[in-house]
């Protein structure tokens, strides 16, 4: 599976910005950006459920924070 490459705020601004686009095309990018949000937000708490300890102390999270992230779903900010 490849990962699309994540679209900044800058480029989102400059297709909003830009009149030229058809709606559906707006809608399909913002539709994107958000999908793939959701896509990196589930990855990394699921990777959080398999760090030790010691990693997670070097992220600056403790076990218990680490479990409620990691239980969030993933519309969750």
């Amino acid at each position: 599976m490849t990962h699309a490459a994540i679209l900044t705020n800058d480029a989102l601004a400059v297709l909003n910005s830009t009149r030229s686009l058809p709606l559906l095309a707006v809608v399909s990018v913002k539709f994107a950006a958000c999908v793939t949000k959701w896509v990196t937000r589930r990855r990394t708490r699921l990777s959080l459920q398999h760090l030790e300890a010691w990693q997670l102390q070097d992220v600056g999270l403790t076990p218990e924070a680490a479990h409620r992230e990691a239980r969030k779903v993933f519309w969750q900010a």
